[in-house]
């Protein structure tokens, strides 16, 4: 078969990490590269450092898939003199593209926190903060009994009628409209100053709130009436399967002191190691996670039951009121450690979709990218 264009690759990974699963803030999707380009060779990241730019230049990749972005916050300049523009600079030259997968990927269904709850062994699995579906309105409409399939079609076009995996879904009753136009009125039936009975269908369907202009704009030119009659019912949000972080169980029963030890020999290793606080004798076996930093959630941890929080980058102070609050043990690892899980996720989704395809090789690079380089003094 021939080689995957990048643009059959973004759509791969933009249904599997959704972009508007992403926080307002951030940065995600494709940073450089041309989407009508082949893609045979993608290695995977958690950061596009120097380090790893080398390695995909080096083995020929033509793009380097990461989770951090390496534009975050707002540039005015992407020039070769500064750090990140020349990173950037280096990569269109070398054929490689880059793409981001970001706070999408976190909240995934799985992502990054699935990765990290795999990886220690977590089963039956659940949002530790989970999203709601999407916003959804009812539609409720009004329509002359000979005009509905017309209006029906101009709603299902807009968007409206879909329901998971079905189209086109919709629900009516018959019934009879009662108008009397007055002054001013252009009626498409009947005579000012005259009521008028119509046989009319009640029509309902759902879409998606962000669709709500699109709707109105095609209710308005599929119906016969001047001023069509309607009801927007705003529907109550419905947790998903998506969202930060994980719950889940331990096949058995372990102390925090064994617990502890398990995620250090699950995750790589970095010299910032895996430390766990609380009472090293405490059973556990509900186990919340978090790649990535993740303590502003500790008040849900807490909420949620578990024995023990798995995250990263932990701090004194909330640790330390957290824990004399009566909070669940804490197990803090490297930040780049707790999202590295993510890659070979991300890569079994490229595989599954484009082994078959000419020349390609997707592989995770081992280098390590967290920033920590030594450690000293460790309590033995």
């Amino acid at each position: 078969m021939t080689a995957a264009t990048l643009r059959e690759v973004i759509d791969v990974l933009e249904t599997a990490y959704p972009p508007s699963l992403a926080e307002g803030w951030d940065s995600v999707g494709l940073v450089a590269g041309d989407p009508d380009e082949p893609v045979r060779k993608v290695l995977l990241a958690v950061d596009a450092t120097a380090a790893v730019v080398d390695e995909a230049l080096e083995w020929g990749a033509q793009l380097l898939l990461v989770h951090h972005p390496l534009l975050l916050r707002g540039v005015d300049t992407v020039g070769a003199h500064t750090p990140k523009g020349a990173l950037i600079h280096r990569l269109i030259r070398g054929g490689c593209a880059l793409f981001t997968a970001h706070t999408n990927a976190d909240r995934a269904n799985p992502g990054v926190s699935d990765a990290l709850a795999g990886a220690l062994g977590l089963t039956g699995l659940r949002p530790l903060e989970a999203k709601p579906e999407p916003a959804t309105d009812k539609w409720v409409v009004m329509v002359p009994s000979d005009a509905v399939d017309a209006v029906r079609a101009g709603l299902f076009a807009a968007g409206a009628g879909a329901l998971g995996n079905y189209r086109e879904c919709c629900w009516s009753t018959s019934g009879t409209g009662q108008f009397r136009p007055v002054d001013g009125a252009d009626p498409a039936i009947g005579s000012v100053g005259d009521l008028e009975r119509v046989p009319e269908d009640r029509i309902e369907v759902i879409a998606p709130r962000r669709s709500r202009a699109a709707v109105l704009a095609a209710l308005r030119d599929a119906h016969p009436y001047e001023e069509p009659a309607f009801d927007i019912i705003e529907l109550a949000d419905l947790p998903s399967d998506r969202g930060l972080g994980r719950v889940g169980e331990l096949p058995q029963t372990r102390t925090l002191r064994e617990f502890t030890a398990d995620v250090a020999a699950a995750l790589p290793a970095t010299e910032w190691g895996v430390r766990g606080a609380g009472d090293p004798d405490r059973p556990v076996r509900t186990v919340a996670v978090c790649g990535g930093s993740g303590d502003s959630f500790l008040g849900l941890a807490t909420a949620q039951g578990v024995d023990v929080y798995v995250t990263a980058d932990l701090r004194h102070h909330p640790a330390d009121e957290h824990l004399r609050a009566g909070g669940p043990a804490l197990v803090d690892v490297a930040h780049w450690a707790s999202e590295y899980p993510w890659c070979a996720q991300a890569r079994d989704v490229l595989d599954a979709a484009f082994a078959d395809r000419d020349g390609w090789q997707a592989r995770v690079s081992e280098l390590r990218t967290d920033p920590w380089t030594t450690a000293a003094g460790a309590v033995r």
